[in-house]
This record gives C-alpha cells, sequence and structure tokens, in this order.
C-alpha cells in the first residue's frame, strides 16, 4: 500500500472561515500540536498578508518541529514579470521554509477574467515559478486552482497545466475543487482521465460546499492521490474544507493506510477540542469521531445493546480517536441506561430498587423541564442520593440581590449570602454587573476560605432557555451552566419561574458535583483541603 501523506492548511486555509481567528502565539502552539501529531505537513500562510503571517515564519526559523515540514504559501509569479523579480515569489522563498506551495491557475475562464492574461503566458507562470523555487533548494507543490471545473471546461488544457508543473519540477500536483461543486463520481471519472505516468503526484484539496469534501477526499486517494489537504474540524473558506478529523480516522480505520499521524490516532479528539478553544468555537458536538455525540446513546435500548455488544451500535472503538463512550440520561431513558451508569459504584440489577426510584426521579424532573442529557453533572448528584454517596457541601440560609443604575453610570448588584454548616453560620458578600455573576461571587466569598478547591473552579458557560414562553414574564426558564478546572468541564442544570433561582440551582450543583467526584474521592485533597467545619454526608 502506497504511503499517504496528510496537509493540513488550518492556519491558512482554515483562517478564512468565518469567525476564526488565531493570534501568533495561537498559531504557533497549534503548529507544534499538528507536529506532536506527526501530520507530514503544516502549511503556515502568505507570508505577504500581513506582519502576523511573516512573523510567523520569523518565528518558525527559530523553534524546532520534529515531524512536520512547515510550508509557506503564495502564488505563482505575475504576468510579464520573471520569477526571480516577483514579490510574491521572494516573500515564499524567504520564508526559508522547506517547503512552499504556489497556486497556479487551470481554468481558462480565470485565466482570462480573473489574472488577464493568455493561456501560454498562464503556462510560462507555472513553469517558471516552480523552476526558480526548485533551484533555490525547495520542495514545491503546486496548487491547481479550480482544477476540477477547469477540466471541465478544457480537459485539454488543464492538462497542459499539470504537464508544465511537472516539466519544472513540481514534487505534487494539487488537484483543487475551490468552489467546492464537484461530486464523488467526477472526481474519480476526472482523475481516471488523466494520464497519471506522464504526471508528477498527485493530490487532492477539496471544499465542502456540496457537503462531499470528505467523500472526494477519499475518492482522490482511491484514484492515486498520495497527499490530501484539509484542515482541524473542517473549517474554512464558505462551508470549508475537508475536516482531517474526519478523514484521518476514515484512512486509517476504514481503508488499511499509515500514514505517520496513525502512531498519534488517539490524540486526535484532544487536538479537535484544542484547535476549537484557540478559535473560541464551542466544538461541533455531532461532529464524527471526536465529537461529544459520537459515541453517545440516548435511548434506553440503545443503551442496553451497548452493555451487551457495543459494536453492534458503535462502528469502531472511541478510544481509538481519544473520545469516550456517553451514556446520555432522559425521558427516553431505560433501566440499562441507569445500571450502566451505577457500574463504577458497585453491582447493580435492573431490579434495584436504587434504579427503579432513580428512572422516576428523572420521568418526574423531566416532565417538571429539567434535562440531563446535557447536564450529567446534576444527574451525577441525584445518583449520589439514591444510593447514599452524596455529601452536601453547605446548606443555603438566604440570599439578597439588589440591581440599581444611576443616569451617568453603568447597571450594578449587590449580592449577600448566608449560608449554615455543620458547624459555623458563613456569610459571603459582593459586587457584580449581573444578579448570576454577583450570586456567584458571594458564594464563593462565603466559602473560598474554607473550601481552597475552590479556586480552581471557573463558570465557563451560561444558557437559558425559555421553556413555555406563552406564560410570558411569568415563564419557566432552564439554566445550564458549564464549569471547569483547568483539566475538565461538566455541566450542570436548573429549572424554575425566576431566572436567579434556577442559575442557583445550577451553580450550587457544579460545585457539589466537584466536591464529591473529585475532591472528597481524592485523598490528598481530603487531607489537605478537607475544612472540618464541612458537613457530614447523609
Amino acid at each position: 500500500m502506497r504511503q499517504l501523506y496528510v496537509y493540513d492548511t488550518t492556519l491558512r486555509d482554515g483562517m478564512q472561515g468565518m469567525e476564526i481567528s488565531y493570534t501568533l502565539d495561537d498559531k504557533l502552539q497549534i503548529a507544534h500540536t499538528l507536529d506532536d501529531l506527526q501530520i507530514d505537513y503544516v502549511e503556515g500562510g502568505f507570508p505577504l498578508a500581513n506582519e502576523k503571517e511573516a512573523a510567523f515564519f520569523e518565528q518558525c526559523r527559530r523553534e524546532r518541529f520534529n515531524h512536520a515540514r512547515i510550508v509557506a504559501f503564495g502564488s505563482t509569479r505575475r504576468a510579464g514579470i520573471e520569477a526571480s523579480n516577483d514579490d510574491n515569489i521572494l516573500a515564499i522563498l524567504n520564508a526559508q521554509t522547506p517547503t512552499v506551495i504556489v497556486v497556479g491557475k487551470t481554468w481558462k475562464a480565470h485565466v482570462e477574467k480573473v489574472i488577464k492574461t493568455d493561456q501560454e503566458e498562464n503556462l510560462r507562470m507555472v513553469s517558471d515559478s516552480i523552476a526558480f523555487l526548485k533551484r533555490e533548494g525547495r520542495e514545491v507543490f503546486l496548487d491547481l486552482e479550480h482544477f476540477f471545473d477547469g477540466y471541465k471546461d478544457d480537459p485539454a488544457y488543464a492538462v497542459r497545466v499539470l504537464k508544465a508543473g511537472t516539466d519544472a519540477g513540481a514534487d505534487a500536483l494539487v488537484l483543487c475543487d475551490t468552489n467546492g461543486g464537484t461530486l464523488p463520481d467526477e472526481v474519480a471519472r476526472i482523475m481516471s482521465e488523466l494520464p497519471a505516468e506522464q504526471l508528477a503526484p498527485l493530490g487532492g484539496h477539496f471544499h465542502n460546499d456540496c457537503g462531499t469534501a470528505i467523500a472526494n477526499s477519499l475518492a482522490a486517494v482511491d484514484a492515486g492521490a498520495i497527499q490530501i489537504q484539509g484542515t482541524v474540524n473542517g473549517w474554512g473558506e464558505r462551508c470549508g474544507n475537508a475536516n482531517l478529523c474526519v478523514f484521518i480516522p476514515n484512512i486509517i480505520l476504514k481503508k488499511g493506510y499509515r500514514p505517520a499521524v496513525a502512531d498519534k490516532l488517539d490524540k486526535l479528539t484532544v487536538l479537535s477540542r484544542f484547535v476549537a478553544e484557540k478559535a473560541n468555537i464551542i466544538p461541533d458536538k455531532r461532529q464524527p469521531y471526536v465529537g461529544e455525540a459520537a459515541f453517545s446513546h440516548k435511548a434506553g435500548q440503545h443503551a442496553d445493546v451497548v452493555a451487551k455488544a457495543a459494536y453492534l451500535m458503535e462502528h469502531t472503538d472511541s478510544r481509538l480517536v481519544g473520545n469516550e463512550r456517553r451514556i446520555l440520561l432522559s425521558e427516553l431513558a431505560g433501566k440499562a441506561t441507569i445500571v450502566e451508569k451505577l457500574k463504577r459504584y458497585g453491582e447493580f440489577t435492573k431490579n434495584d430498587p436504587a434504579v427503579n426510584a432513580l428512572i422516576q426521579e428523572l420521568k418526574n424532573r423531566e416532565r417538571d423541564g429539567y434535562e440531563y442529557e446535557a447536564a450529567e453533572a446534576s444527574f451525577e448528584l441525584l445518583l449520589r442520593k439514591a444510593i447514599n454517596r452524596y455529601t452536601p457541601l453547605v446548606e443555603l440560609k438566604n440570599y439578597h440581590l439588589e440591581s440599581y443604575k444611576t443616569l451617568d453610570a453603568p447597571s450594578k448588584t449587590i449580592g449577600r449570602i448566608f449560608l449554615r454548616s455543620t458547624a459555623h453560620d458563613l456569610m459571603g458578600v459582593a459586587v457584580g454587573i449581573g444578579p448570576v455573576e454577583t450570586l456567584d461571587h458571594a458564594l464563593r466569598n462565603a466559602l473560598e476560605s474554607h473550601y481552597p478547591f475552590l479556586n480552581r473552579i471557573s463558570l465557563t458557560d451560561y444558557r437559558v432557555r425559555v421553556l413555555n414562553p406563552e406564560e410570558h414574564a411569568a415563564a419557566k426558564v432552564r439554566v445550564f451552566i458549564t464549569s471547569s478546572d483547568g483539566q475538565s468541564s461538566w455541566d450542570t442544570v436548573g429549572v424554575h419561574e425566576n431566572i436567579i433561582e434556577a442559575s442557583w440551582q445550577a451553580l450550587v450543583d457544579s460545585l457539589e458535583y466537584y466536591y464529591n467526584s473529585s475532591v472528597l474521592e481524592d485523598d490528598t485533597h481530603l487531607q489537605n483541603e478537607h475544612s472540618p467545619t464541612a458537613p457530614s454526608g447523609g
């Protein structure tokens, strides 16, 4: 089986996606993460685009990459100018990367209407640019812009461009579906018609405007491509590029190829979420392989099957890509779901009283508006209460929140909270902008001296949904809170007609979940942080 190379363009084409932006430090961290996963090529951007792009290449020269080859991106020389005098060519040369990639035109309409030159000059532009960069000792790839559209318009001219790149010494010819309008059967047919034996090795670069970027990439591999370009999470211009988080496991697990990244496949989910964090984008839960939903099971019947023969419901092992199985809690949950959740606490059967009680509690609460599918930490507390493995953090006596605003100053909220522990009454105060923020700060003010672990926890997301909008101002709301200790995150839920009360429920669940699942089960934390004033369990 031939060697296959993975080419990442997250830091160039991926940044052309809507709402995607990275700082220089972000780009460097992502490049090193891709290198750690043994991605073969990492395209860093266009050196002439702006100062940040130029600084990226300058910094890369000072840093060590153990596997990935950093690539500078540019285009062929301009019409009527020598390659040795073209600013764009000189910029990618001066980036001093071992590999460069230049974009050449394949579609006659693009040649005539965009760069406004003739077909023969376009061929010379391709040939001269590649030959010059090869003489300078670079590995050179040619991106054939609009290749498939160009071939459908005039196959003979498209092949002439391929041959011009080959004769000039290109190390690979990357066939681009630039507007994303090509379908897999067209990719297969067109590539089968090319005189591959007369050409440099072929690659593929596919956009997802028809939702077929992955299918097109796989078709290109079947047709002989040795290099596929894509982006982490599939981000890119318009509808994005081929998603490497899907393409990589497909070629390894389904087709048996062994690119270098195969040895690090179990780091793929971490890569996906790391890049999303750097872009400040919430990860797509439904993304194949690396999304939270990829190995999640909701229906009780499905959960029962998974417990008995997981391969019937999961096409591959989640651990191979660094993901994990999740059994979701909902009104569709059956006893098998509850038994699966209880496994880590001992042996339970479907007829155990705790299982029956939890099934009924779950259905009652979801009838009232609670949803535990997206708030498993809150369900974990219900589960612990049912089997007497729950220790409350504190007991609320009361809280007071007062919001005010003056004509020439922003609004403020003053909060006071009174709590009861086993041996002490506690009070916390805070001033903030919104009531939820103020309530959170007041709670921490009361507890942090007794429970130092709270310093590790931060609220990272807050979401509200109105459950019965027909009730207008008296409508019931559902609040979800996501919290993190910097290493893991968890979600909790609260429901009430009063949004502050719903928020309070989710907020306290968040702290109590961490207290019960991490602090009380870690002997080190118990010795160092468990306050003697903490209440005993019930």
